[in-house]
């Protein structure tokens, strides 16, 4: 079945485009067939580190989002990764509810994840929160990832009654580690995707290879947790 995954957080800054740039890399890494969906208009990250995988898409226009489930219809091995750009959430919301898209899903046998993509402060909470009270009790598997590139100490998160509410509700809690300061500058520069990153002999050292291979598969062991 064909399994479509939105990346969010809602606020900007929190790393949305980068877990989706490690999913993309993982399902090339698991050869597992999968197709990128950007929506961040001005800045389209996914589109420029997998060019060759992604598409553009207007949050704002049912139609062009259509084109995601048209594709989870016609091509069900597919992983479809939406890179979900901040402050777009009332779209999405409208597009479920005018679509009736778990229904529509169910009838299509495939399944959505929901990547909440957090820093350490209050606000990606907050929007957490925010999500569990509209979509706690859909079929949407969330999946809460705890970014330490933007942020090391989770700790008033994990004890809050937020985090509690999202496990009752059968989150999955991932964590995404954090890559050298400078060796993502250095990959960003070059417009690497992950694989270059941990290949390219010309632009990178030998070090900063390992240390990306080694952060790589770390990463990779989290997001492994999510399909457990």
């Amino acid at each position: 079945m064909a399994r479509i995954h939105f990346i969010s957080g809602e606020k900007g800054g929190v790393g949305k485009s980068f877990t989706s740039r490690v999913l993309a890399q993982y399902f090339i890494d698991q050869k597992k067939p999968f197709a990128n969906y950007d929506s961040d208009q001005s800045h389209a990250t996914l589109s420029r580190f997998y060019a060759d995988y992604t598409k553009a898409v207007k949050v704002d226009d049912l139609e062009s989002l259509d084109e995601i489930l048209k594709q989870a219809e016609e091509k069900p091995e597919l992983e479809i990764i939406v890179d979900l750009a901040a402050q777009t959430a009332k779209h999405l919301d409208v597009w479920i509810e005018e679509s009736d898209l778990f229904e529509f899903l169910t009838e299509i046998d495939a399944t959505v994840y929901f990547w909440h993509v957090m820093d350490d402060g209050a606000d990606s909470a907050r929007l957490l929160d925010k999500y569990l009270r509209r979509y706690g009790d859909s079929p949407m598997q969330l999946i809460v990832v705890k970014n330490q590139g933007r942020g090391q100490d989770f700790s008033f998160f994990d004890n809050s009654e937020i985090a509690k509410k999202a496990k009752a509700a059968g989150a999955v809690f991932v964590t995404l580690p954090k890559l050298v300061a400078g060796l993502t500058q250095k990959i960003d520069f070059y417009n690497f995707s992950f694989w270059a990153a941990t290949n390219n002999t010309k632009a990178m050292s030998a070090i900063e290879r390992q240390r990306a291979k080694k952060w790589l598969q770390d990463s990779y062991r989290e997001i492994d947790l999510a399909f457990k």
